[in-house]
């Protein structure tokens, strides 16, 4: 399955988690749920996956941790927040390049409506 075509059951599996959640609940029970429902549709999904960084020729753990990795293509950034900042935005985009993935997913679950919560955010493209 390609990335563009993961995206699409993310956006779909997130609409059905918070249709049944709603907001103001913590973002470990967001990410639990969308994983599950993302593995009852067959996608292999890693949840808290450690992302290390190459620096100096040395690779460091500096404790970082992707929400969910989808089919090792996609990452998916999950919040139960207020408001979305620009430091989210550029969380995702870091991981994305320190990863040399090509696509992921921003998603703020503590939102009346998730219609324009859900970003795609591309790595060199």
């Amino acid at each position: 399955m390609d990335e563009n075509a993961i995206s699409f059951e993310v956006r779909r599996a997130a609409y059905k988690v918070h249709t049944a959640l709603g907001p103001g609940l913590l973002e470990a029970v967001y990410e639990l749920a969308l994983a599950y429902e993302l593995e009852q549709v067959g996608l292999r999904v890693e949840r808290q996956v450690v992302l290390p960084f190459v620096y100096g020729g040395q690779r460091l753990d500096a404790g970082y941790r992707l929400d969910l990795l989808i089919e090792n293509k996609v990452i998916v950034e999950l919040k139960s927040v207020e408001a979305l900042l620009p430091v989210h935005y550029k969380q995702l985009l870091t991981y994305l390049k320190l990863s040399e993935l090509k696509l992921g997913q921003l998603i703020n679950f503590n939102v009346n409506s998730l219609k324009d919560h859900m970003h795609r955010l591309v790595n060199g493209l």
